[in-house]
């Protein structure tokens, strides 16, 4: 069996753990009230972003124009949901100043919870079977991961060689995200700013930690400055794909790619760079990639089979079949013209 390295006893000082200590019933509430603030921020800003596209004439499929950006910050809703953003960043700090990430961290994706029936509420489109067994997978995938962990996670000093390496990885994907960004503007698609502001964002989250440990341990240094620009630069670059995602998609599926994308490469980089699960044994790496896989699944099908954007696209597959029918009806007509000219000539 594959939990025989665990006993009932080391599940029972885990949960155990959890709640002996009472700081940790503050930091619970403390979570779930950043997850609502999170929800109703991704719907107030992607309705500011979707007015500012409306006004502007451009769609920012191919991604927000600097005009456009300046325009969110003029946009009430916009303006409203970054505030509310920011409310549930401090709220998930304070949590995490109570309790531990393995707890914080699953209670995150109650977000996309309340953003599905939040936005179905505000649209009047109801979650299809397949988007709920979509978001379904998404939090179960999460959570099966984040469990896995917490019987395993040990925290280690970050050391000058990790950061490196982190600071290395960080450099590669931001190249890669650019030139992937490049080929594939034109073409709109939301789930490659989902999962590149995602994937962003699980830098952040590991550099954030990174940090706030080494000034609690007095070690700020160039080397640490450095983490600290890069994370601020990543958190720009992500905010820029987070806003384009929201032109394109709707917000639940926005928030389901950051609430599962972003800790799963967190925690990937927890394992391989960091070493926070040195003493797990085999089957439990193998439970990290079927979780994270479910998780990942559950992302792909709803950003296919999302109602909302089912709807876009027969509006727009009806739209072209039109455009279709009036240029076939067009060329007929041309060739009427032509023939009954012909046959007067004649």
């Amino acid at each position: 069996m594959i939990w025989a390295g665990v006993t009932l006893n080391d599940v029972t000082d885990n949960v155990i753990g959890f709640f002996k200590d009472p700081a940790i019933l503050i930091g619970i509430p403390l979570a779930l009230l950043g997850a609502v603030f999170m929800s109703f921020g991704a719907q107030y800003q992607h309705r500011g972003v979707a007015k500012v596209a409306l006004l502007s004439g451009a769609s920012g499929a191919t991604g927000l124009s600097l005009s456009q950006l300046g325009s969110l910050f003029r946009r009430p809703s916009w303006v409203s949901g970054t505030v509310m953003l920011g409310l549930a960043i401090g709220c998930q700090l304070a949590a995490l100043a109570f309790a531990p990430l393995i707890i914080v961290q699953p209670i995150g994706a109650i977000s996309l919870v309340i953003t599905t029936l939040l936005n179905s509420r505000v649209t009047g489109v109801k979650p299809t079977k397949q988007s709920i067994r979509a978001i379904i997978a998404c939090v179960g995938g999460i959570f099966i991961f984040v469990t896995i962990a917490a019987f395993f996670a040990t925290e280690n000093p970050v050391t000058v060689r990790e950061l490196v390496i982190i600071l290395s990885l960080l450099g590669v994907v931001l190249i890669v995200l650019a030139g992937l960004w490049l080929w594939l503007r034109k073409r709109g698609q939301a789930l490659f700013y989902i999962v590149a502001s995602g994937v962003i964002y699980g830098f952040v989250a590991t550099l954030a930690k990174v940090v706030i440990e080494r000034v609690k341990d007095g070690a700020f240094e160039w080397l640490t400055l450095l983490c600290l620009i890069a994370l601020l630069a990543a958190v720009a670059i992500g905010a820029y794909f987070v806003q384009t995602a929201y032109a394109v998609g709707p917000p639940d599926l926005v928030i389901a790619g950051l609430t599962v994308i972003d800790p799963i490469v967190a925690v990937a980089i927890g394992l391989t760079v960091l070493q926070e699960a040195a003493t797990a044994p085999p089957w439990a790496f193998v439970g990290f990639a079927v979780a994270g896989l479910i998780a990942i699944y559950g992302v792909v099908t709803l950003a296919r089979h999302h109602p909302i954007l089912e709807i876009e696209r027969a509006e727009d597959a009806a739209e072209a079949a039109a455009a279709a029918e009036a240029a076939d009806a067009a060329t007929s007509g041309d060739a009427g013209s032509s023939s009954d000219g012909d046959l007067t000539g004649a």
